[in-house]
């Protein structure tokens, strides 16, 4: 079982991944920051399931996206748009992001704009994408795609 120093390290490695993760789905500092925190709490808690320690920045990135979801359910959609904006939070913490495109991120469906940033932001693989969300490759690919198709039709 992995000890607190290793859990430590791993959760610091994975933190800014995390929180550009919520605030992508959730647009609102202090609910991302929430649920950062909650989903390192439960991971230290469930420590115990985790059954291959390689897996662990993916294992925790799930449970944080669940914990997003929790939230964006118990939220409602006009608090969601008045609130914080993936341009605020790209052009921030990824100088490469312009404006422009931040804004057309931002205006992407939900499902189809985490797999866009998880691709193309944080540098996940599709198989690790896959695993993450617990959905098929394909559908992860069909997302990018329409995530390109989107994304050039706002762009060009």
């Amino acid at each position: 079982m992995m000890d607190l120093n290793k859990f430590e390290y791993l959760v610091r490695e994975a933190q800014d991944t995390m929180y550009r993760t919520s605030m992508s789905m959730l647009k609102n500092e202090h609910d991302a920051c929430d649920c950062v925190q909650n989903a390192v709490l439960k991971a230290y808690e469930n420590l115990h399931k985790l059954k291959n320690e390689e897996y662990f920045k993916t294992w925790l990135i799930r449970i944080l996206i669940n914990e997003c979801k929790r939230t964006l359910k118990n939220k409602s959609r006009a608090e969601l748009l008045s609130d914080t904006t993936l341009t605020e939070i790209s052009s921030r913490d990824n100088p490469y992001l312009n404006v422009e495109v931040a804004q057309a991120l931002d205006s992407l469906p939900q499902k189809i704009r985490l797999v866009v940033i998880m691709f193309y932001v944080e540098d996940y693989s599709i198989k690790e994408i896959k695993r993450v969300l617990g959905i098929p490759e394909g559908t992860v690919k069909s997302r990018l795609n329409k995530g390109r198709t989107l994304l050039k039709e706002m762009l060009i």
